[in-house]
């Protein structure tokens, strides 16, 4: 099964800014198949998904979880919603859902002009072809220690087939692989958005096969949060948000350890091994794309506002990593905390000198783009989470709106506006064409 890519077209612009064109430029390098990608395009018109109760409009926005090009249309994008709309309680734990029956979703988008027009839309569903949820998994099952509640406080039971898709791959046949931050579950849709198979750590999901138990312990709400497929189109390689509280948070203090999971899709078989973030602070790796069968790219960011006078954001960027010559961290016996070096986790070695001392080698990483210094005039989101490498160097960067709100501290949901623009913060996605191929 072999992924299709895009024809690159042969590069004839000279101008280069801090390493990169922005997409945009009037040259045969931003067309693929005759079509020309703008700096950016964005979502037109959302649509009102619901209103809180302080009068707070919540939008349908937060497609950008992740990005996926369409195999055949270079203007057609598919991007990947989240949980849904949602902001902390008064109650602690408490999670206020927008919209209590939202269903996770796929939006079909089409580039015209300077927008993304949805043009169709995919709802997730169970074995059963009933509509997922966004709600929290019980306990044994994926679930973060969160009570969910609705607009008017009332308590939601958890959900076995909730999900917080986060990563997403579209297949040859048009079915699709999806990552999520609650189990983390592996979750195969068809077309429809209808599940085949979902794996986890538990042995609840359908199909038989499970992944390691130790992804079990990730932090809650930092899960699978990346999802790519090899060019070979045999494996899926999935990437966590933050290090694994494993075996506590307490114990992972400051790790900047993160797990890389690949999963062979015809056998099962996986490897794990070690991704090092480059500092704590930040909120983690937010996507991965696949450039060879070894080599892949990362979203690494903190959670600021690019633009913002008051706290401006620092670290977005995109790193090139190499699995080549990293070790293998697998447990053969499957153990809940994973394979032990001197009586320690992976996770709890926490840095370069941890691994080396404990005989590991981590996949190698270069940086490849600076979403800060690189997109001009500034880069306004806070949650750079989607990645696409189209042909051999055009990145396509998309952004989660979080539905247009955000929490208002208040146990509920105020407007989300950027700081830099003083608008609502809405689906984008932004192309930019690096100097150097990667592919």
């Amino acid at each position: 099964m072999n992924v299709k890519l895009p024809p690159l077209s042969r590069a004839v612009c000279g101008v280069f800014i801090s390493g990169l064109v922005l997409a945009g430029c009037q040259d045969e390098l931003n067309q693929i198949d005759g079509f020309t990608y703008p700096a950016f395009v964005e979502a037109s018109n959302p649509k009102t998904l619901s209103t809180a109760p302080n009068g707070t409009t919540i939008y349908n926005g937060g497609y950008g979880s992740s990005i996926a090009p369409s195999l055949n249309d270079p203007s057609v994008f598919y991007l990947l919603t989240d949980r849904g709309p949602n902001a902390a309680g008064v109650q602690a734990n408490s999670i206020i859902f927008g919209k209590a029956d939202f269903t996770p979703q796929i939006g079909k988008f089409r580039i015209v002009g300077d927008q993304i027009v949805l043009e169709e839309t995919i709802l997730l569903k169970n074995a059963s072809g009933q509509l997922l949820t966004g709600l929290p998994n019980p306990v044994g099952q994926g679930n973060t220690g969160e009570i969910a509640i609705d607009l008017n406080g009332k308590t939601i039971s958890p959900d076995p087939d909730g999900i917080d898709s986060e990563g997403l791959v579209l297949m040859p046949d048009g079915s699709f692989w999806i990552s999520d931050e609650y189990g983390p579950h592996l979750v195969h849709v068809d077309p429809t958005g209808k599940t085949i198979e979902r794996v986890n750590p538990f042995g609840t999901g359908t199909g038989g096969r499970i992944m390691p138990k130790v992804f079990a312990r990730r932090r809650p709400n930092r899960g699978m949060e990346g999802l790519t497929i090899t060019p070979d189109g045999k494996t899926l390689v999935g990437l966590m948000q933050s290090p694994l509280y494993n075996p506590s948070s307490a114990a992972v203090a400051n790790s900047t350890v993160l797990r890389i999971l690949t999963f062979e899709i015809a056998t099962g078989a996986t490897k794990q091994y070690v991704y090092l973030m480059e500092d704590p602070s930040l909120t983690g790796c937010s996507e991965i794309a696949a450039i060879t069968n070894t080599t892949f790219l990362a979203l690494e960011r903190d959670g600021d506002y690019g633009g913002n006078p008051a706290k401006p954001a620092k670290f977005k960027r995109v790193y090139k990593f190499d699995l080549a010559g990293a070790t293998d961290i697998s447990d053969s016996f499957n153990g809940d905390g994973g394979k032990l070096y001197n009586g320690m986790t992976v996770d709890q070695l926490k840095d370069k000198a941890g691994l080396t001392a404990a005989g590991i080698v981590p996949v190698s990483k270069t940086l490849v783009f600076d979403l800060i210094t690189d997109i001009s005039p500034v880069y306004p989101h806070d949650k750079a989470e989607g990645i696409a490498l189209i042909g051999r160097n055009r990145l396509a960067i998309s952004n989660d709106d979080d539905f247009g709100v955000l929490d208002d501290g208040k146990n509920g949901f105020t407007t989300k506006l950027l700081p830099a623009t003083g608008q609502v913060d809405k689906n984008r996605i932004y192309f930019v064409t690096l100097k150097s191929a990667l592919r």
